[in-house]
This record gives structure tokens, C-alpha cells and sequence, in this order.
């Protein structure tokens, strides 16, 4: 039996499986993320946090997703899709019911915890492997940038909708906006999108076939625990795991992008969100573009321009090249940056299949390189929120994006190493 051949769903509406993935593998993220990058200057207030405390609280959710992604590796490589997809959104869903009751810090950092452990143990892994397995060893560009492209345009409609929340049920002038008129705000936007995360939960059950993979009884394509650890001696593992954990870091950074529109550009708390909210759209436009062109040269090649554009324009806007520039400049700034980041996540996983590693271990092997490159879930919040403290100005976010600079060179690096280490 081919390889091929395991790749294929058993329905034969391959569109329903993959617009499945692309709805889940966002819907998972949307109460622990999409929420905070976007509402972030509400949820400050509402909560009566800073950014530091909620770094604490986000660095509590990297911890126990950085265990949960190295053991839900060989979970994935043994179950269905189909059923650790939806366990996975019922349960994150559940946290989201928790969350609309505005819990004090201390709830806050078990509910992240705990989404550490929902959102990951038993879906990316599960996630991954899918997406591998709906495309052909000659269109990962295009899955992948599909499946990040398409999670990035469901997040932005999502983000886009709470947006429009938060502008009915605010009052039409920011200066009489009171606590409780956020609190009901934010309440509402929660709700939402947690029925949202529901009903995706439905959607996986139905849309997405009971098996993924044909059935074999050969040898060849049985998962094997020894062939799953050798994986940790491979240098294009080590490399793999450096790019995604550098872009990470960037794509953590974007959760910046709108209270430095509050901060330092002085928009309303609406102004700011609609701008995160314009960032968001710039995902799907990026991650599928740059899928399509990776089928057609080399998917690890278009890593080394992406790294290049975060080293430019972070150190552009740290070391404050344009003195007192006018706004637009370093809102162009930013969308370079995001474009270059968002391109760089429908490329992470898209170079799995430079490795040739079999398909039986994809789940293993993106558990293990998850275990390093989405370790940043423990760090940047807390970076970020130190870096910035209490109350950020110009000087702050210069000092956020000076050091971050040294992020992108070290993914650069690691993205040649890659290319010179992957079998020929």
C-alpha cells in the first residue's frame, strides 16, 4: 500500500474535512488567545489586571501545554481525530462558562492551566496530523497554509463580531464609559464565542470521518515507540523545533500590536480593537499565499525572507530609526511584521514533509517539536508583561521590540541549519 494512499480520508468530501480542521483548529484557541490579542485593553480592565499578572496567568498555560504536547504526540499516532477533537473543544468550552463569570487572578490562573491541558493534550498533536494526511507529499505548502490561512480568517470574523459587541452595548462616548458597562460587555463577548466553541465541537463530530487513515495490517505502517524516540537524534528535529519556537515567539508578539495602538498612538479602547481586529484579517491573506508559492519552490526556502522582514521592522521600531514618526509609518511597520509572521505559520509544519518522516509518526514528531517551539507559551506573556509594566509608553515598547530582534536571527540561523541538514 502507498503512502499516498494513508493520506486519503474515507469521505470523500475532502472540502468538509479540511473546512472541519481549519474551524476546530481555531475555535480551540479562541477563549485562551483570540480573547486576550484582541480585547486585551478591555479584559484589563474588566478584570482590574496588568500585563504582567496576565503574563503569569498565560505563563501558567504554557507549562502544562509544553507536557501535554509531548505526550498527546503518541495519543494522535493511536486514536482518531475525530474523537480527541471534539473531547478537546467540549471541555475548553467548558472553561469558557467559568471565564463569564469574571473570576478573581487567582481563578484566572487555574482556568488558564487547565486550558493548557484542554487545548492541547488530545487536539494539536490529533490537528496536525489530519492536515498531513489530507494533502499529498506535493501540496503540504498549500494544506498547511490552508489550514493556518483559513483558522486566521475564522479568527478574525470571530474577533470582528466581538468587536461589534463592544460597540452596540458601549455607551457612544468613551469619557461615560463605566466598569460595570465593560464588565457586561466583556460577559457578553465571552458567552458568544464560548457557545461558538459548542457548536465547532458538533460540527468535528458530524463533518469529520471515524477514521482518518486506511486500515492495514502491514508492518510497515504500525506506529513503533523505537522508531518514535529516534526522532529525538535527528538535527532536522532540533532545527524544526528552533524555527517554529523563534516564530512562535513573533506570533505571541502580535498581542501587543493593539494596546500599542492604546498606548502609544492614543486610540480609544474601540479604536484599538478594531485594529487588532485589522491585523487578524492580514493571516489568512498571508499564511494561503505563501502556502500556494511554497508548492511550487520549497516551503523552507520562504522561511529565510519571513525571519529576515521581523528582523528589519522589529528593529526599526525598537531602536526608534524614524524619530516621532507619524502614525502611519509605524503602522506600516506592523503589518509588514505580521504578514512575515503569519506567512511563517503556514510554513512551520508544511517542512515536515522535507524530513521524510514516515506518516504513522507525524503525531510523535510534532510532539516533540511542539514540546520546544511552542514553549514560549510559558515566557513571552511574562516577557511581554515585564517589559512593558503597568503602565507602557513609547519607551517601553522601544525597549520590547529592541530585544525581540534577537528572536528572528536566531530563527534565521536555525532555518539555514535546517536546509543544510534535511535529506537530499
Amino acid at each position: 500500500m502507498s503512502d499516498n494512499k494513508l493520506r486519503l480520508p474515507l469521505k470523500k468530501n475532502r472540502a468538509i474535512s479540511m473546512f472541519a480542521l481549519i474551524i476546530a483548529g481555531e475555535a480551540i484557541f479562541l477563549l485562551p488567545f483570540i480573547l486576550m490579542r484582541v480585547f486585551k485593553p478591555v479584559i484589563r480592565e474588566a478584570f482590574v489586571i496588568s500585563d504582567a499578572q496576565i503574563g503569569e496567568a498565560q505563563a501558567l498555560y504554557g507549562i502544562t501545554a509544553v507536557v501535554s504536547y509531548f505526550f498527546g504526540g503518541f495519543i494522535a499516532d493511536k486514536w482518531a481525530a475525530r474523537k480527541l477533537l471534539t473531547v478537546s473543544l467540549i471541555l475548553t468550552a467548558l472553561g469558557g462558562f467559568w471565564m463569564t463569570l469574571i473570576p478573581s487572578l487567582l481563578g484566572l490562573k487555574i482556568l488558564y492551566a487547565f486550558w493548557g491541558v484542554s487545548t492541547i493534550f488530545l487536539f494539536w498533536a490529533a490537528l496536525i496530523k489530519a492536515t498531513r494526511q489530507w494533502g499529498t507529499e506535493h501540496n503540504q505548502g498549500l494544506s498547511f497554509g490552508l489550514l493556518d490561512g483559513g483558522r486566521g480568517f475564522f479568527a478574525a470574523s470571530i474577533a470582528l463580531f466581538g468587536a461589534t459587541i463592544l460597540t452596540l452595548l458601549f455607551p457612544d462616548k468613551g469619557d461615560i464609559i463605566t466598569f460595570d458597562d465593560k464588565v457586561t460587555t466583556l460577559q457578553y463577548i465571552i458567552g458568544a464565542v464560548t457557545g461558538i466553541v459548542f457548536l465547532v465541537a458538533l460540527l468535528v463530530w458530524i463533518a469529520l470521518p471515524k477514521k482518518t487513515t486506511i486500515e492495514t495490517n502491514s508492518n510497515e505502517f504500525r506506529f513503533d515507540m523505537k522508531k518514535a524516540l529516534s526522532l529525538l537524534t535527528k538535527r532536522t528535529v532540533l532545527y524544526h523545533s528552533l524555527i517554529i519556537f523563534c516564530a512562535y515567539c513573533a506570533y505571541k508578539l502580535t498581542g501587543t500590536y493593539g494596546t500599542y495602538a492604546k498606548d502609544v498612538w492614543g486610540y480609544s479602547l474601540e479604536e484599538a480593537t478594531y485594529f487588532a481586529v485589522f491585523i487578524q484579517f492580514l493571516r489568512p491573506l498571508a499564511a494561503i499565499s505563501v502556502g500556494w508559492i511554497a508548492d511550487k519552490f520549497i516551503p523552507s526556502r520562504l522561511i529565510l525572507p519571513c525571519f529576515t522582514v521581523l528582523i528589519l521592522f522589529s528593529a526599526i521600531l525598537g531602536l526608534g530609526v524614524f524619530k516621532d514618526q507619524l502614525i502611519f509609518l509605524s503602522f506600516s511597520f506592523f503589518i509588514f511584521m505580521a504578514l512575515g509572521t503569519y506567512a511563517l505559520r503556514g510554513l512551520y509544519f508544511a517542512i515536515i514533509e522535507e524530513t521524510k518522516t514516515p506518516i504513522q509518526l507525524t503525531g510523535t514528531l510534532v510532539g516533540i517539536i511542539s514540546v520546544v517551539g511552542f514553549a514560549p507559551d510559558i515566557f513571552m506573556p511574562l516577557f511581554v508583561g515585564y517589559m512593558l509594566g503597568s503602565n507602557p509608553t513609547i519607551v517601553e515598547y522601544q525597549s520590547l521590540f529592541t530585544l525581540f530582534t534577537i528572536i528572528p536571527i536566531v530563527g534565521l540561523l536555525a532555518a539555514i541549519g535546517f536546509r543544510k541538514s534535511i535529506p537530499k
